[in-house]
């Protein structure tokens, strides 16, 4: 860890100085995608099972009214739980975009998830400052305060030790909280010093352990950083004290949490360039981590090329590496939210539907005769040749062996699909949201947010984006 390079105060003074201008050209690109594949995933998250106990729990508190949470029309709730609540279905299904290492000894696209932690901030304090300033939140702005969060929760994700997530955080729910609180920060308009205590203050909120991955809590972890960055940045506001320079030094985040980390590998580099440019970011396929991605699609595209149907296969084995293998907890699969971490079950959908999204993570579905028998027939082998490649990329191997005898092998691609040298295209993104908004919002709306979306940065007000994603997300929760 260098000694004589700061975090803090790099990330204070980009934040500060950030400005719409900085948001143009493919980042400008690049960041409408993020916010409408946020919005796709907050949407379609809404209805997972965890979110109605989360809803029951925010509407038994009652408080101020001063920020929709998404979908929730005819609500509004105090800021920080509006952001517990989008951030958290943000994450509900696993399928939010995820940023790509470059550091050394960074596993490839194992950092965090960027978008929603500041994405849900952000759209929190829309009502808000809006209500305080007497006028509406422009969409130049919300879209200055999203990047700014993005990019500082990317930077200090390059920053921090990898052991951070090896040993057991989630970066999504640590680093997570700082891209909260830097969102927030930039649209509440924040001077150097409140800035730097809202850093402090989230720095003793950021949390998150994978144990809890396959349960309710691991999107809770997102749900979380969004509230406690919201939380920050408004008690800094409000003069509250903090530790100025909170991620560095001997009792700092980054050598606590770590444990170390390396601010030079960052400081000088905040939008230099900015990370959701270079080296990118992926949008998910699948409502699944990222690793797993590149081995689903290498099944289905198998299956598709030699016409395998389901009932021909006999066994499959996927051969690949431990940054593959390392996140996957579940041997079978008995709930949906296991199936997000067992390779049995993302597998077993390609293998009997040839797609894996929204109607395929159900427990209903995971735990049917047809699935766990499919399940039975799949196994996972660690490779150490292919670890020996490296993890500079997702690589891994599928084999397929037909009742009938034949053997049948493919390797994933590397260029894999969502990443960004194989992007999903923009009407696949829309055809994204789609998938998640079935049954909940009718096509004419979903054509009207496609059109703020693509031409966000022009709104007058971004509280149309709230507007167009509402239905009524907390009446069915149920009362507590």
């Amino acid at each position: 860890m260098s000694d004589d390079v700061l975090l803090t105060p790099a990330v204070v003074d980009f934040i500060t100085a950030m400005r719409p201008a900085e948001v143009a050209g493919e980042h400008l690109r690049l960041a409408r995608r993020c916010v409408l594949d946020g919005l796709a995933v907050a949407v379609g998250g809404s209805q997972q099972p965890g979110m109605a106990p989360l809803g029951r729990y925010i509407l038994s508190l009652g408080g101020a009214s001063q920020s929709r949470p998404l979908g929730a029309a005819g609500h509004r709730v105090p800021a920080h739980l509006a952001a517990l609540w989008t951030a958290t279905a943000g994450h509900a299904m696993d399928w939010d975009d995820t940023q790509l290492a470059e550091g050394p000894g960074r596993p490839y696209g194992l950092l965090m998830h960027p978008t929603m932690p500041p994405l849900a901030a952000s759209l929190t304090l829309i009502d808000l400052v809006a209500e305080q300033e007497g006028q509406p939140v422009d969409g130049a702005r919300f879209l200055t305060a999203f990047a700014t969060g993005f990019e500082v929760g990317c930077k200090i994700a390059e920053a921090i030790n990898p052991d951070h997530y090896m040993r057991g955080f989630h970066t999504s729910g640590t680093i997570g909280t700082f891209a909260a609180a830097a969102a927030a920060a930039r649209l509440l308009d924040l001077d150097v010093g409140a800035t730097a205590r809202a850093i402090g203050i989230a720095a003793s909120c950021a949390a998150g352990i994978r144990a809890n991955f396959g349960t309710m809590t691991k999107p809770f972890h997102v749900g979380r950083a969004a509230e406690n960055g919201v939380t920050a940045a408004l008690l800094a506001r409000e003069g509250f004290g903090a530790n100025d320079c909170a991620l560095d030094g001997k009792w700092g985040y980054l050598a606590i949490a770590g444990p170390g980390g390396d601010p030079a590998l960052v400081a000088d580099r905040f939008g230099r360039p900015f990370t959701m440019v270079s080296p990118g970011v992926s949008i998910k396929p699948y409502p699944s981590g990222v690793l797993t991605h590149p081995s689903m699609d290498a099944l289905r595209f198998l299956m598709h090329d030699e016409a395998i149907a389901a009932h021909d296969i006999a066994s499959v084995t996927l051969h690949a590496g431990f940054n593959v293998l390392g996140p996957i907890r579940f041997r079978i699969a008995k709930t949906e939210l296991e199936g997000k971490f067992s390779f049995a079950f993302l597998l077993a959908a390609i293998a009997l539907r040839g797609r894996c999204g929204k109607d395929e993570f159900t427990d209903e579905f995971v735990s049917s005769p047809a699935c766990q028998a499919m399940q039975h027939r799949i196994e996972t082998h660690h490779d150490e040749a292919i670890d020996a490649m490296g993890w500079d990329k997702i690589r891994s191997r599928v084999e397929v062996v037909l009742n009938d005898g034949r053997r049948f092998e493919r390797w994933a691609d590397e260029a894999y699909r969502g990443g960004p040298d194989n992007p999903l295209s923009d009407a696949e993104l829309e055809g994204k949201f789609a998938d998640n908004a079935a049954g909940l919002l009718p096509s004419a709306r979903q054509a009207q947010l496609f059109e703020l979306v693509w031409s966000l940065e022009t709104l007058p007000d971004a509280g149309a984006l709230l507007d167009a994603v509402s239905w009524g997300a907390l009446d069915a929760v149920g009362r507590p």
